[in-house]
């Protein structure tokens, strides 16, 4: 191995070779404390330590860097109290979240680091968010982010760096090539010679490297952070490497063959790089002395330490209040014919407004209100988006603020959580709802679960045209809230109205936790809905209930089109119907409806939505088993067929079940 040191100084040198020590100094301590059971699980990342220490002190303290596992020394040195690593590691409440997390799956915006989430390759497209958010705010910074071998086969791989590539992003995607994802080899997971291989195909610069050379690292990192620092463009960096130890502890190495074994124990980066300073007079053994003593004292003493830590005492409590990032009380009231307003629209000043024309103007004035909001979605610049919500946005905002996007769902919703690290918002659009499921990850393990997690909120709003109704056939027409009404962390809205609709965004976007925005393509530009809206700014409170009319021989609860067809129905029959339009369906307005419930004594819940597993199962298990005593009748549901959505108009109107909904309706009237 050779050693280029350049013009680097000695305390340069030296800082790299402690930056090095101190992490593999702490992972042989952990060895020992696994085999005494005082440590569970450990991904050790022994033999890869350059790496992590090279890029590490390269960058500029306030550059974010998203590790993996096996990258301890990135934590170490942006110094981590290791008291307080070893907290998070062994699950206790002094740890970086709280004991709601494992290992290296956190992150400390204080430290400028984002840890992982188990899902590998998820994180490629957070880094795309915060260099974007570096970009806009032109502050030439830097983002490194890390894969390894299995990370890389993954779809996200592909749309992070390509996302990169198209905006020009700061982005360095740093991949460890140790041979192996877990215990597959290389040869099994791709067929080009090298990762760098694929940097053409995207149109970027790729440079492999000795990943075990702590200088060429350091100098490698150095040369290109400085590059694209001031000409923003992402690269693929391929460190080759090898894994000393099993993908974790209890996995083993017996797949590995033991020749390899020993061929890259003579690589060993710490031990070449020590016998390399001692020659040049640069590191004695004193030193060397001087340097484990004092870090094997800091390591006991923290073991100690935490290991005399109590365990958690679970409060119920604290974990349900910490799902959510808190939102500012404010007072609502009703004011005209909007219920629940939080924010009050500055004059009386009304124009008569369909669903779209609402949407579009809501979303407008958020963007004049909060100028660190982004906009990204397929074709919603030049074209205004295939709804044409967002015509007109370009030439008042700009590019950087409306953002058209490659096909790549999973990385833009992934960098509207990278910008909210960065203390931006984002909003997506779907182009349909149906499409969310190609970005269904980044949601449900990204987006929801990072306030919990380690207190990040993911101020994003995911925009969902949704529904049938249009005979758009089964891939453009699927009514799909429940996918995510599983998920704590998320909020979900569903407005009905154009006034609802208006002030329901505005509030999303003032809510700084994720929030999955349903927008009903059948009610966009229905001129029967069309309605006087307020023109000013308003904003109408999250998690309350509409009350559509007032009756007493029924309660029903609906939400988005259903409550349309729940009102003429009823108008219809003449039936004296209280019916509640949900608006919000997480969290659900439980209060109002079981104020309804009591009141009437019969129930039907009624959603677009196919039937089973449906939101109205968990809405009628609740009313009936908080407001058993005040039915007269069970809690009735009805919801369209359990099929796909049909394209024809004759089985697309029979899948829809008004008619089921007129004879449910009746048979609970007959009670």
């Amino acid at each position: 191995m050779q050693f280029n040191k350049k013009s680097y100084n000695n305390e340069v040198l030296l800082n790299l070779y402690k930056g090095m020590l101190k992490p593999r100094m702490i992972e042989e301590k952990m060895l020992i404390l696994l085999r005494q059971g005082q440590v569970s699980k450990w991904f050790s990342g022994m033999g890869q330590e350059a790496i992590s220490v090279g890029v590490t002190q390269a960058l500029q303290i306030d550059e974010y860097i998203l590790p993996l596992h096996r990258n301890l020394g990135v934590w170490t040195n942006r110094n981590m109290p290791f008291n307080k690593l070893f907290s998070q590691w062994q699950g206790k409440l002094n740890g970086y979240s709280k004991g709601r997390e494992r290992s290296f799956h956190f992150g400390s915006n204080a430290h400028h680091i984002v840890g992982m989430i188990s899902h590998l390759g998820a994180m490629l497209g957070v880094a795309d968010g915060i260099a974007l958010a570096n970009k806009l705010k032109n502050e030439k910074k830097v983002t490194v982010v890390f894969s390894g071998d299995g990370g890389a086969s993954e779809g996200d791989f592909h749309e992070a760096i390509n996302t990169a590539a198209v905006w020009d992003l700061p982005v360095i995607f740093l991949i460890e090539n140790n041979g192996y994802g877990l215990s597959t080899p290389s040869n099994e997971q791709f067929r080009c010679d090298y990762f760098i291989d694929k940097a053409p195909g995207y149109g970027i610069q790729g440079y492999k490297i000795d990943g075990n050379n702590i200088l060429e690292v350091y100098d490698t990192i150095n040369t290109i952070a400085e590059q694209i620092r001031n000409n923003p463009k992402p690269v693929i960096l391929e460190c080759i490497t090898f894994r000393m130890r099993g993908h974790e502890e209890a996995s083993g190495t017996k797949y590995v063959p033991k020749e390899l074994f020993e061929e890259w124990g003579k690589k060993d980066p710490i031990l070449n790089y020590e016998n390399w300073l001692k020659a040049e007079g640069i590191l004695t053994d004193a030193m060397i002395a001087e340097y484990r003593s004092a870090f094997k004292i800091e390591i006991d003493a923290s073991v100690e330490e935490v290991l005399a830590e109590p365990e958690v005492i679970p409060n119920t409590i604290t974990e349900m209040a910490d799902v959510f990032a808190p939102v500012a009380e404010v007072a609502s009231q009703n004011f005209g014919n909007l219920q629940h307003v939080t924010v009050l629209p500055a004059t009386q000043n009304k124009t008569d407004k369909r669903l779209v024309d609402a949407i579009s103007d809501g979303l407008r004035q958020s963007m004049r209100k909060h100028p660190n909001l982004v906009l990204m979605g397929q074709d919603i610049a030049e074209y205004g988006g295939v709804f044409k919500i967002t015509q007109g946005f370009l030439e008042e905002f700009g590019k950087g603020r409306v953002r058209n996007t490659p096909l790549c769902e999973s990385a833009i919703i992934a960098a509207g959580y990278g910008l909210s690290i960065k203390g931006m918002k984002a909003m997506i659009e779907m182009q349909f709802a149906d499409f969310v499921s190609v970005g269904f990850n980044q949601i449900v393990n990204n987006l929801a679960k990072s306030y919990y997690r380690w207190g990040q909120q993911a101020d994003v709003v995911v925009r969902m045209p949704t529904g049938a109704g249009v005979g758009a056939g089964p891939f453009h027409s699927q009514s799909n809230e429940a996918w995510f009404f599983h998920v704590p962390g998320l909020k979900i809205v569903y407005p009905s109205t154009p006034a609802d609709a208006k002030g329901l965004l505005c509030a999303s976007f003032s809510d700084p936790n994720p929030v999955m925005f349903f927008e009903h393509k059948a009610l966009y530009r229905s001129v029967s809905l069309e309605e006087q809206v307020y023109d000013d700014y308003y904003e109408i409170e999250i998690g309350k209930a509409r009350i559509v009319t007032s009756g007493k021989d029924v309660s029903i609860i609906t939400y988005g089109s259903t409550v349309h067809i729940a009102t003429d129905v009823c108008r219809e029959l003449g039936v004296d119907a209280d019916i509640i339009d949900l608006r919000t369906l997480l969290p659900w307005d439980k209060e109002t409806v079981l104020a309804s419930a009591r009141k009437t004594g019969k129930v039907l819940v009624l959603h677009e939505d196919t039937l089973t597993g449906g939101i109205g199962a968990e809405i009628a298990a609740y009313i009936s088993e908080h407001a058993f005593t005040s039915l007269d009748a069970p809690v009735m549901r009805c919801g369209s067929l359990d099929t796909p959505v049909p394209f024809n108009i004759q089985l697309e109107q029979n899948f829809l079940q008004k008619d089921t909904f007129v004879q449910t309706l009746q048979t609970l009237l007959a009670y």
